[in-house]
């Protein structure tokens, strides 16, 4: 699903540059490369966020880890 939107967000960006090249609007840092570099920015970012999310919850949120924490710190291993 991500990577589905992230997909169109690429293409309605991919659009808009040629409908404003269509009309005569041009800006000379919209183009075509510009467009895929913020694409694979969105996509990169949203992996992050996950990845950032998913590390948060497994160290502080879940009781397993908080339980492996502790047992972990009464072995002298953290």
């Amino acid at each position: 699903m991500k990577r589905d939107i992230i997909t169109l967000l690429g293409g309605f960006l991919t659009s808009l540059f040629l409908f404003l090249g269509a009309i005569g609007v041009s800006f000379d840092w919209l183009t075509q490369q510009s467009i895929d570099a913020f694409v694979m920015l969105c996509g990169a970012s949203v992996a992050l966020g996950i990845n950032l999310y998913a590390v948060w919850k497994n160290t502080y949120v879940s009781k397993k880890a908080r339980e492996q924490k502790e047992v972990l710190k009464e072995k002298g291993l953290k």
